[in-house]
């Protein structure tokens, strides 16, 4: 599903017109990109968690020359499943 696919689909159950669907798919998303980027934990009971964790710098491999790399360090969004998300899909 892609970001059109999700807002008709919003639309459709919300009983919102797309345009409204829209802003608050916007609304939303913008919400969470900030909260994350003030590292903010989210928790949407029985959808899930998501969480910002850092990730330490690292030596890799290049898979074109074999040669190590160095991997910097930077931070990176988590998802939990929560239960019901979870049960749902089974």
């Amino acid at each position: 599903m892609n970001k059109a696919e999700l807002i008709s689909a919003i639309a459709e159950t919300s009983g919102l017109s797309k345009v409204n669907s829209r802003k608050a798919l916007d609304a939303f998303m913008s919400s969470v990109t900030k909260s994350l980027k003030d590292g903010d934990r989210i928790s949407l009971v029985g959808f899930g968690v998501f969480h910002v964790v850092e990730r330490q710098a690292r030596t890799g491999v290049n898979p074109t020359t074999k040669q190590p790399i160095q991997i910097p360090a930077k931070r990176v969004v988590k998802f939990k499943a929560g239960a019901e998300l979870s049960e749902g899909i089974k």
